[in-house]
C-alpha cells in the first residue's frame, strides 16, 4: 500500500477577526517560502484550477484581510456564522510541476469548533523526494506552528492515522508532532526520537530521521512507545486553545 502524508494544526476555540487571521496567514507563506519551491506562490481556490490561476493570493494585510472576511461560514440562508470562523483553501498553482494545497479553519469560538491548517504536499512526482524527508516535515510543521500557534499538530501518513485512531486519542503523535507549551513539559523520550524547541511556544518531536512508514512495525513500535510516555505525562489531552498574539 502506498503512504500518502499530510501535515496538519489544530487548536480549539480561540475568537480571533479576518485581520488577525489575515497576520497569522500572511507569517505562515513567509515562513513556508524557503521551505521548498514549491511554496514560491499561492493561489484561492476557485471553483477550477484554470480560475484560481487568475487569483494569485497578496500578501498586503488590507488584501489579507478582506479575502478573509470574504470567507465567513454562513448558513444555508447566506447569514453570517462568526462563532464559526472562517474557512479557506489555497493552491499553490502547480509550482514545481506539482501541487500542494492549504485548508484553513481559524477564528472559530464555537466551544465545539476546531480550527485547523492542513498542508498537502505532492506524495509522489516532481519534488516528492524532497517532501518525504525529515527535513521538510519538520520545517513545514515548524511554519504551521510558528504562525498558527496551535494547540498541536503532526506530520503523518493516514494508514498510520487510521492506526492512531483505533486508541481515540485527541492527539495523533506522527512521524513529526507539535506539542504546545499550554499542554506541558515534554519528557525525556527514547532513541532515536529528537526533540527540538519551536520559540517559546512549544516542541517538536521527531520520531525517525528517516522516511516513517506504517509498514515498518518498528516505526509503529516506536510510536506508540512515545504515544504512552506523552500520554503518562498529560500531554495527549486537547485543552482550549488561549488567545495569543504573533
Amino acid at each position: 500500500m502506498i503512504e500518502t502524508y499530510y501535515i496538519g494544526a489544530y487548536w480549539g476555540a480561540r475568537k480571533e477577526d479576518a485581520e488577525a487571521c489575515a497576520r497569522r496567514l500572511a507569517t505562515l507563506v513567509q515562513l513556508l517560502a524557503p521551505v521548498d519551491p514549491l511554496f514560491a506562490s499561492w493561489f484561492k481556490g476557485s471553483k477550477s484550477l484554470k480560475q484560481s490561476l487568475t487569483r494569485p493570493l497578496e500578501l498586503e494585510l488590507s488584501s489579507l484581510q478582506k479575502y478573509i472576511q470574504r470567507n465567513l461560514m454562513r448558513d444555508d440562508r447566506r447569514q453570517p456564522m462568526e462563532d464559526l470562523g472562517f474557512n479557506l483553501g489555497l493552491w499553490n498553482g502547480r509550482q514545481g510541476g506539482n501541487d500542494a494545497w492549504l485548508s484553513i479553519g481559524c477564528g472559530g469560538y464555537w466551544e465545539q469548533v476546531s480550527n485547523r491548517c492542513v498542508l498537502r504536499a505532492p506524495d509522489e512526482g516532481p519534488g516528492s523526494e524532497r517532501v518525504l524527508t525529515t527535513a521538510f516535515q519538520t520545517q513545514a510543521l515548524r511554519a504551521l506552528a510558528t504562525a498558527w500557534d496551535p494547540d498541536w499538530g503532526a506530520a503523518v501518513s493516514n494508514v498510520h492515522r487510521d492506526i492512531i485512531e483505533k486508541k481515540s486519542p485527541d492527539i495523533w503523535v506522527g512521524w513529526v508532532t507539535y506539542l504546545s507549551r499550554r499542554l506541558g513539559r515534554v519528557p525525556p523520550l527514547p532513541a532515536p526520537v529528537r526533540i527540538e524547541p519551536v520559540e517559546d511556544q512549544g516542541t517538536l518531536i521527531l520520531l525517525t530521521p528517516e522516511l516513517f512508514t506504517a509498514s515498518n512495525p518498528e516505526h509503529v513500535a516506536l510510536a506508540e512507545r512515545v504515544r504512552e510516555l506523552l500520554d503518562r505525562a498529560g500531554l495527549l489531552k486537547a485543552r482550549p486553545a488561549q488567545p495569543s498574539k504573533l
